[in-house]
């Protein structure tokens, strides 16, 4: 009869009295006991879960994103396409996430919703500030985060910095020469498309061999905005399926403000461009 196999004997490390172990590194057990369910409804614990790890992904991209604006506020640019191809990653499990709440019905729905109270995920200021990052910012989004004064704190600062795109312009700017108009903008408004950045990235498009990393730098951004937006959408249907046109726990108009965050173009001329080509 075959001995049942001992990884010690291949000098697997059995012991940990006195060394750290796996669980000790990750701090599992802070982790694994932050899901407190408020009803006995057995599906808000995966709700729980959606939400808690979406915020952790959200976490890395955020961690990602800055480095990126670092890198692209340095000499070599080319180290930000690596971050924002992980970004774009990162967001492909944000949607994945989407299919596991799907499997949630209306009915599972309606046993533990009054539980939330009026907590949303309207509220979360880790999205608010990835929108803030990629440039979408609105002063008015920073009012659900007043009882908590250091995010709110953290949130007005994010208005005062670049956003990606605009880093993005300025290494746009050292290589095809912009008017002072286009590069001058209300950091605390979204991006709105400008004719005279349309007209300089589409240069660039037109002869990518000249300006290569301002090339892949473009497509770096339309792929984490095309990634971005297929997470709004699936926002869309999730929350339509769920709860059809009811209106959301924090107030909102659930679906129909979900459906207006549509409509929203993080890096417009870089989209715009594409019927000059």
């Amino acid at each position: 009869m075959t001995e049942p196999y001992d990884p010690s004997g291949e000098g697997a490390q059995m012991s940990f009295d006195r060394s750290m172990s796996y669980g000790d590194y990750l701090h599992l057990d802070a982790i694994l006991s932050a899901q407190a369910p408020l009803s006995e409804a057995p599906d808000e614990m995966l709700f729980i879960i959606q939400h808690q790890t979406s915020e952790l992904w959200m976490r890395l991209a955020l961690h990602e994103l800055n480095a990126a604006r670092t890198d692209l506020a340095g000499e070599d640019a080319r180290p930000a396409f690596k971050r924002l191809t992980r970004t774009t990653r990162i967001f492909e499990q944000l949607n994945s996430a989407w299919d596991v709440l799907r499997t949630m019905t209306p009915s599972d729905y309606t046993t533990f919703r009054e539980t939330l109270g009026q907590s949303s995920g309207f509220q979360s200021y880790q999205y608010r500030e990835i929108e803030f990052l990629l440039g979408n910012r609105n002063p008015a989004m920073i009012r659900p985060h007043a009882h908590r004064p250091e995010i709110a704190a953290r949130l007005e600062e994010e208005l005062t910095r670049p956003s990606l795109y605009d880093l993005a312009v300025e290494r746009l700017a050292q290589a095809i020469p912009l008017p002072d108009k286009a590069m001058q903008r209300d950091r605390a408004r979204p991006h709105a498309p400008v004719p005279a950045l349309r007209e300089a990235w589409a240069e660039v498009y037109r002869n990518p061999q000249a300006h290569w990393d301002l090339y892949e730098l473009a497509e770096k951004l339309v792929d984490l905005e095309d990634y971005f937006r297929r997470w709004r959408f699936n926002h869309v249907t999730t929350v339509e399926r769920v709860i059809g046109l009811k209106r959301g726990t924090g107030g909102t108009g659930g679906v129909s403000y979900l459906r207006r965050m549509l409509e929203v173009e993080l890096f417009p001329d870089l989209w715009t461009l594409r019927t000059d080509l």
